[in-house]
């Protein structure tokens, strides 16, 4: 494997320049301080992504994006006599990762600060990559999903987890229209962002042109859990949306946070707020 340490000069393509001062700075402080509660709230889509990529022990497994580790750090117990490299932007997410898997006795699960768009992987070193959440965030999709198809070995395989249409996520819905606080916000377009791989011919084209064939797409539908109780679920939330009450005063503020808790509450059951979510389980094979 040609990545093995972070580094304090990451290089990214200038497409991903706005992705490394969020991931690398306060947003990614947020998730790994928030490590837990993030993987809580995404763990039944968690289970069925590490089910379709069906990781083999002796398999070497590329983890894009890994955030905070936990899709490595279990890749690498699938792996019993292979090893998992998890690859991000964030610093401090992958210090999160470093710590988890020391504690945890995971040995074989590696991490590396890279833009996994363009570094220049060891060609055919490994038999399958996984994201979760993760690949739509690329700047350049073409690109990155192409050099991600390099690093495979042939007939190696990809197992991606990305979000339906909005449409089919109540919680971004519920949390845009709270925090918007009755202003006129107009979302990313819908090929960007979180939801850039939401349309299934956009993600088979991209697939198709990256090198990449028997190209599926499985629909999951998946409650997400966003805290304890209500009050829990929106500091949560403000936590990690606080970007979207920029321009607010005090009374837009106030009236933001109690439209928020109001969605919670109306989403609060036994088990914690919970959400409707729609994700795609994508597979692949390298040509």
């Amino acid at each position: 494997m040609s990545a093995t340490s972070s580094s304090p000069t990451v290089s990214v393509d200038p497409a991903n320049t706005a992705q490394l001062a969020a991931w690398d700075g306060d947003e990614g402080e947020y998730w790994a301080t928030h490590a837990a509660t993030f993987d809580r709230s995404i763990a039944p889509h968690h289970r069925r992504l590490m089910a379709a990529a069906a990781i083999e022990p002796h398999e070497r497994v590329l983890d894009i994006g890994c955030g905070t580790g936990e899709t490595t750090r279990d890749a690498a117990r699938a792996a019993t006599a292979g090893s998992a490299l998890g690859v991000d932007l964030s610093s401090l997410m992958l210090e999160y990762a470093r710590r988890r898997a020391a504690e945890e006795g995971v040995r074989n699960a590696e991490f590396a600060q890279v833009d996994a768009q363009i570094h220049p992987f060891d060609p055919a070193s490994f038999d399958v990559a996984i994201s979760r959440t993760a690949v739509m965030f690329f700047g350049d999709l073409a690109a990155g999903l192409a050099n991600v198809g390099r690093a495979l070995r042939p007939d190696g395989r990809v197992a991606l987890l990305t979000w339906q249409p909005r449409a089919a996520n109540e919680w971004i819905g519920a949390i845009s229209v709270a925090l918007a606080a009755g202003r006129e916000m107009s979302g990313p377009p819908p090929d960007t962002g979180p939801f850039s791989l939401s349309d299934p011919a956009r993600v088979r084209a991209l697939l198709a042109t990256a090198g990449f064939t028997a190209i599926e797409l499985d629909a999951v539908n998946e409650g997400m859990w966003f805290g304890a109780d209500a009050e829990a679920a929106t500091d949560f939330v403000i936590g990690l949306m606080h970007w979207m009450l920029d321009g607010l005063d005090e009374t837009g503020r106030e009236r933001a946070r109690a439209g928020l808790r109001a969605a919670m509450d109306e989403h609060e059951t036994a088990d914690g707020v919970i959400f409707e979510s729609g994700a795609w389980i994508i597979r692949a094979s390298r040509l």
